[in-house]
């Protein structure tokens, strides 16, 4: 088995770890909550925790009510918005919400989450964010997170932008890289699928499952506080499928 050791900067920080959400919508809303709490827990533990922006210029529509986070007093409304002054009222928190497309210009963070729903976006991000492997502490690019589903089942990989420094280790093999979801496949030969807006909840509900959002971001953001709170990791991801109750580990 290989064992990957989480990058000293996230575990020892000078800063807060920065991360940037990139999609607000039925998974980024779930990773959002998820992170708030993950950011308290470290906290207490001794840990600055985290700086979040959320990057999305979609609004809240009636479709999106009962799937995503949001009610409908939000219609009309920025989702990003929506979401971190919630949470920055909620939690006591800062956190950023930039009310467009994740793009080059915008800022880099530690950790990328990428909750978008068309192959050509991640093709994009995958391409910035290797250009930004040099920074240093806050601003360098370490970890990208990406979260992809269809109706009731989707996957959640962990990578690495460039090498870690590994320690020294007699127990276990240790792996510096992590491949992304675009090196782990093959992502150009993948057509998306039709993922323009819906005009109610059922049929939202006809192309993604209740519960599959929620599931997969409790996969995912698992895997992200392992790799902080236990500062290693054995897998670097999962497949989930609902129908058939399965998680399947992505083993390093």
């Amino acid at each position: 088995m290989k064992t990957h050791f989480t990058h000293e900067y996230i575990l020892n920080p000078s800063h807060r770890v920065t991360v940037n959400l990139v999609g607000a919508g039925g998974t980024g809303s779930q990773v959002l909550s998820a992170l708030a709490r993950m950011d308290y827990a470290l906290y207490k533990l001794g840990h600055p925790g985290l700086y979040v922006r959320v990057y999305d210029d979609d609004v809240v529509t009636d479709a999106n009510i009962g799937r995503q986070l949001f009610r409908g007093a939000d219609i009309g409304q920025n989702k990003a918005n929506v979401l971190v002054t919630r949470i920055n009222t909620f939690f006591g928190v800062d956190w950023e919400a930039v009310q467009e497309r994740y793009g080059e210009k915008n800022s880099i963070a530690n950790i990328t989450i990428t909750c978008v729903d068309n192959v050509a976006s991640r093709i994009t991000i995958g391409k910035w964010l290797r250009k930004q492997a040099s920074g240093i502490d806050d601003t360098k690019a370490i970890y990208w997170l990406d979260f992809g589903n269809q109706l009731d089942r989707g996957q959640v990989v962990l990578g690495t932008i460039g090498k870690v420094k590994q320690p020294k280790s007699r127990k276990t093999k240790t792996e510096p890289a992590l491949k992304c979801v675009d090196e782990m496949f093959d992502l150009t030969s993948v057509k998306d699928e039709d993922s323009g807006p819906s005009c109610s909840l059922a049929e939202a509900l006809r192309k993604q499952d209740l519960f599959i959002n929620s599931f997969l971001a409790q996969v995912g953001c698992d895997l992200l506080w392992k790799l902080i709170y236990n500062s290693s990791i054995d897998y670097q991801g999962a497949f989930v499928n609902l129908n058939t109750m399965n998680v399947n580990p992505i083993k390093l």
